[in-house]
């Protein structure tokens, strides 16, 4: 798994050069009501363990929560059941709020 800071994926999905990863926005509905990103796919947490067959193991994924800390372990569990190109976004959705998007809603 390899960390990625909220400036590094705005720029990596800005690059027309480079493919968009899938965004994996791990938190809560009501959590990803409040703000996300445009392109984000939402599957919860703790839908994970029987949903991550649903992902293409190819594609590159970058998982997203609040601050990080559930995305990693999310990460973790998808580097354990083969994923071989996974994210975490370091910060989490407050770090793109802060540091990319202050028009983003925060909570």
């Amino acid at each position: 798994m390899e960390l990625i800071t909220a400036p590094e994926l705005a720029a990596w999905i800005a690059d027309p050069e480079r493919p968009s990863p899938l965004l994996l926005d791990v938190r809560e509905p009501w959590e990803y009501e409040t703000c996300h990103l445009a392109s984000a796919q939402l599957m919860p947490m703790n839908s994970i363990p029987s949903r991550f067959t649903e992902l293409d193991e190819e594609q590159v994924v970058v998982c997203i929560c609040h601050h990080g800390a559930r995305s990693m372990q999310v990460a973790n569990f998808l580097e354990r059941q083969g994923f071989t190109r996974v994210h975490n976004l370091t910060g989490g959705i407050h770090a793109w709020a802060t540091q990319v998007d202050p028009t983003m809603q925060t909570y």
